[in-house]
């Protein structure tokens, strides 16, 4: 039987009234009310002043605030008007905290650029879009367009260098004399950071199969470049007396063929090198197993020049990325925060002499699905929360000797920037937080769910579920992309991941259960479980995980098994699409925002011109696998109807994957429905766009589960 929309609203809202009686009266909560949230991201602190700032999004709306002490009181300094998509990025404060630099435009979550260098145009506007430096100073806090150009760094004698066309650049701070490059470099240039002194700068230099790292004096001078080597160098760091440069290396494309469908390690190593001649040596080396590779998530190696002249950086090594300090001397790195947990956002402290951290931590039975800060001593494993309880919080910054800042959430509560002693005490927001009229009472809050997959590995998750109300109920299956990503009980520290949060939260108050699945491959649980064998295009092992989530919301009471449906985005679009084409008896419907279909067509970009080599490796076997790992191998079996969803700009998966799909789903004859969103990118820009392709989705589902 075919249901109007008009008939299936009504049938919702009579079910949430039956559902929660005391409140009756209450009208339905919209999906515009639930994107309403502000979200605040890039918080910063200046190095030496008393300053943090960051940028707050308010429905598309974006702007910078700017928060100094003693008081740290927060003053918004741009005034935007328009959704217009163009980010506010790469906040960088001056050593002494006067001035604040940042980038306006650009994708700088992309995989790889647009054909011919172009960049995000989601409003369509009629003028190319550019990526332009802007800057303000106190006390006036004047927004001035400094430049084109990307990735600013200022020294402490106040000269600005900024990458353009991949070369290092300058220009004049009150955005009027013209801009100049630098000096030439033969590489592609990256990562600066200019010497305490303010003399010297040091650089990446990418040469495609190497990197160096440089320092430029003056130029009158040559470069010099550090312990040159085939190599991939990485994150120059200067020592406090600005005579020495810690960095990181890797190993240099090339050799044999590497496996494609087994993980081999990934070793790299620490070294130290003299800035005025360039001589150095390695201090510190990984064990050339799995878990001695290079770790990959939020800030890679973090390695940072800590007091008593000693070095911290993450690795993995014991199956965790944690904390580990060294002696610039040499020695046994020291374990700082030993656990079964992970750390994640690092930030040193302005005295050196602790980190500041987010972790996955707590005395909470459910903490491991949240995020809690911690003060890390760089000498000793002593490790002290800052934070407690059944909120979130991350990305924290020392914002004085005796305050930290951070951006903290909760189940109910959307993200705000707050402010604590480091003891966590004092604690008090410094925005006014979810606009007027947001919906944060009405919200569910999550509870934490576990389920065993078919080979006896532990899965987690959240179910989101509204009190009350009768059984055989809709439910639907949120998956994640990334893949290292961990969802949590509550906001995420990722905006494309918070308007997922929103979405769940929406579903769950109109009549649906919702489990999101934290898959393997996804983060917080280990690295083993990061890094699971015959996953992805190597085997699609991690399909049984949300095959495994269904599996456990047929076995609740309160779901209807025969109405599960199935939406996530990226990955989780391809894992949408597996489950839909695998599955089609148990996923009965599904939203799959911008996945991949067919692994085969991407393989070259992840083991390189392999093709071209007498070489092949296990080449040929992989795009074999690959293809059987893809939903677009199962067309045949797909029944389900789906809703196809993606930006045509998208630089992370391709926008034929979505249309490759469209055809074969056309030419079997199987129900789909499209919404492509012109000049939109991966992770939409635009407010107006979630909102576009958030409605169709919770449209979509309605129409095809809540009624049947």
């Amino acid at each position: 039987m075919a249901y109007s929309r008009r008939l299936i609203g009504s049938l919702l809202a009579a079910a949430l009234i039956a559902a929660a009686p005391t409140a009756q009266a209450a009208a339905p909560v919209t999906l515009t009310q639930m994107l309403s949230y502000s979200y605040p991201s890039g918080l910063v602190a200046a190095e030496n002043g008393d300053a943090i700032a960051w940028s707050e999004d308010v429905r598309g709306v974006r702007d910078i605030w700017i928060a100094g002490g003693p008081d740290f009181q927060p003053r918004r300094i741009t005034s935007a008007q328009a959704d217009d998509g163009q980010e506010l990025t790469q906040l960088t404060f001056s050593p002494d905290g006067a001035r604040l630099f940042w980038v306006r435009g650009g994708d700088h979550d992309a995989n790889w650029p647009a054909e011919g260098g172009l960049e995000p145009d989601p409003a369509s506007q009629a003028q190319t879009p550019m990526v332009e430096i802007w800057s303000a100073a106190l006390p006036g806090l004047v927004p001035t367009r400094i430049a084109e150009g990307d990735a600013p760094a200022i020294s402490a004698r106040g000269v600005l260098a900024y990458i353009k066309d991949h070369q290092v650049w300058t220009a004049p701070l009150d955005g009027k004399g013209k801009p100049e490059r630098l000096f030439y470099d033969r590489g592609r240039d990256r990562d600066l950071a200019w010497s305490p002194g303010g003399d010297k700068l040091a650089f990446v230099s990418d040469r495609g199969d190497h990197a160096l790292v440089g320092v430029f004096t003056a130029k009158d001078e040559p470069l010099i470049y550090l312990a040159p080597s085939t190599g991939i160098d990485g994150s120059p760091r200067w020592s406090p007396d600005g005579a020495r440069i810690a960095f990181t290396r890797r190993r240099g494309e090339g050799g044999s063929p590497q496996p494609i469908l087994v993980e081999t390690p990934d070793p790299w190593s620490i070294w130290i090198a003299d800035a005025a001649s360039g001589a150095g040596a390695a201090l510190w080396r990984s064990p050339k197993t799995p878990e001695g590779s290079y770790p990959r998530g939020e800030g890679g190696a973090n390695l940072a020049w800590a007091a008593g002249d000693r070095l911290v950086f993450l690795a993995e090594t014991d199956n965790w990325p944690h904390l580990y300090a060294i002696a610039a001397t040499g020695g046994e790195a020291l374990a700082l925060t030993p656990g079964a947990f992970m750390v994640e956002h690092v930030a040193l402290s302005r005295d050196r002499r602790f980190l500041i951290v987010d972790a996955n931590t707590g005395p909470g039975a459910d903490d491991g699905e949240r995020r809690h800060i911690l003060r890390v001593p760089v000498d000793r494993a002593a490790a002290t929360p800052i934070t407690l309880g059944e909120g979130l919080e991350w990305t924290p910054v020392g914002a004085d000797g005796a305050h930290v800042a951070f951006i903290a959430a909760g189940a109910k509560a959307p993200p705000v920037v707050t402010l604590a002693g480091l003891d966590g005490s004092a604690r008090r927001e410094l925005a006014a937080g979810a606009p007027t009229g947001f919906p944060a009472d009405r919200l569910v809050v999550p509870k934490a769910a576990s389920f065993k997959a078919p080979d006896g590995l532990a899965i987690h998750g959240q179910l989101f579920e509204s009190d009350g109300g009768a059984g055989g109920r809709p439910a639907v299956i949120f998956v994640h992309g990334g893949p290292p990503r961990q969802m949590l009980l509550g906001w995420h520290y990722m905006d494309y991941y918070s308007n997922a949060y929103a979405v769940n939260q929406y579903l769950a108050l109109h009549g649906f259960v919702v489990l999101s699945v934290n898959y393997r491959l996804g983060i917080g649980y280990g690295r083993a479980f990061n890094h699971p064998a015959h996953a992805g295009f190597a085997g699609a092992a991690e399909y049984q995980d949300v095959v495994a989530g269904a599996r456990y919301l047929q076995g609740l009471p309160e779901v209807d098994g025969k109405r599960i449906g199935i939406w996530g985005g990226s990955y989780g679009g391809y894992l949408t699409a597996m489950a839909l084409a695998r599955d089609s008896a148990t996923f009965r419907a599904g939203v799959d925002l911008h996945g991949v279909h067919d692994w085969s067509q991407l393989l070259g970009r992840f083991t390189g011109d392999v093709q071209n080599r007498f070489e092949k490796g296990d080449h040929d076997a992989a795009m074999a696998t690959a293809w059987k790992s893809s939903p677009a191998a199962d067309i045949a079996t797909w029944t389900s109807p789906v809703l196809l969803i993606q930006g045509d700009d998208d630089r992370n998966v391709p926008f034929h994957q979505t249309v490759d799909l469209a055809r074969r789903l056309d030419a079997k004859g199987t129900p789909f429905e499209e919404l492509v969103i012109p000049n939109e990118i991966h992770g939409f820009l635009r407010h107006a766009s979630w909102l576009a392709a958030d409605t169709a989705t919770v449209d979509f589902l309605e129409r095809n589960l809540a009624g049947h």
